[in-house]
């Protein structure tokens, strides 16, 4: 797998690792009201209910990506319903956050909790008398404020893993484009090559060949010189006059021209 692969897929670890620890976090601190206001039997809100669902959902759901990005990472159909999931748990923290809004007050002073209303140094009221300890509600106001916090984060980390997704998603279509070659040992993805492999363009000077690999071999042209066999009619050598064709003529042709001459003057004479 390539470098690009590589770190696109530790991105996504990283994400939904952090993802994982804020449902986690949420679904903790919502569990604990539900306990306590259930056991003293005091009023459950529905937003807290709510809240315990989708932290849960998104528990399960941050295990399940873990796993889909280090075994299926990048295939389309697991992208793509990945970005659903994530858009859809953006906007289920997004009401998260909401539903938790009185976690970014102070806690000074007189507070309004999930667990109940009054000043911060009071208990939170009794009901039938549970079992469970029951927090002051500056402790509840404190624990809202965590699930405030971490909602936050979590919006902003599930919306960043939507891009990841598809960056993910490019990279695996990239990597199938390419088919076997020598460039990647006949397997199917992009060239394989170590970091301290790669050079910078003005670092090597590229032979022609290598800059053209699929470049014709260059062909001769009329200024190109080969042997010649006794003829005045083909281009030989650049020592020697030219022939009548405006090519340089070899010794060895120049030489029959001057006994053909001295041929053609004796018979002359002789005649």
């Amino acid at each position: 797998m390539a470098f690009g692969g590589a770190a696109l897929k530790g991105l996504s670890i990283f994400l939904r690792f952090i993802e994982f620890c804020c449902a986690a976090i949420i679904l903790g601190i919502s569990v604990y009201y539900l306990v306590i206001l259930h056991n003293h039997g005091l009023h459950i809100a529905t937003y807290i209910r709510a809240v315990t669902g989708i932290s849960g959902a998104a528990v399960l759901y941050t295990i399940i990506a873990l796993l889909l990005v280090c075994c299926l990472g990048g295939i389309t159909f697991f992208s793509l319903l990945g970005i659903l999931f994530d858009l859809a748990f953006t906007g289920a923290f997004i009401y998260t956050a909401w539903a938790y809004r009185g976690g970014a007050d102070s806690c000074k002073g007189s507070v309004s909790t999930p667990l109940g209303d009054g000043n911060e140094n009071d208990d939170v009221p009794d009901g039938n008398g549970g079992f469970t300890h029951l927090p002051s509600l500056h402790t509840a106001c404190k624990l809202e404020t965590a699930a405030f916090a971490v909602a936050i984060v979590g919006i902003v980390f599930f919306f960043l893993s939507i891009f990841v997704e598809l960056g993910l998603m490019r990279h695996h279509k990239k990597e199938k484009a390419f088919g076997p070659s020598p460039n990647n040992g006949y397997t199917a993805g992009s060239p394989k090559r170590k970091f301290w492999q790669r050079k910078r363009t003005h670092d090597v000077e590229m032979t022609s060949a290598k800059r053209h690999p699929d470049a014709l071999p260059p062909h001769t042209a009329p200024s190109d010189i080969r042997a010649s066999y006794a003829t005045d009619t083909t281009a030989v050598d650049n020592n020697a006059g030219n022939t009548k064709y405006g090519h340089t003529a070899t010794p060895a042709a120049a030489g029959y021209q001057r006994n053909h001459q001295t041929y053609n003057q004796n018979i002359s004479g002789t005649l």
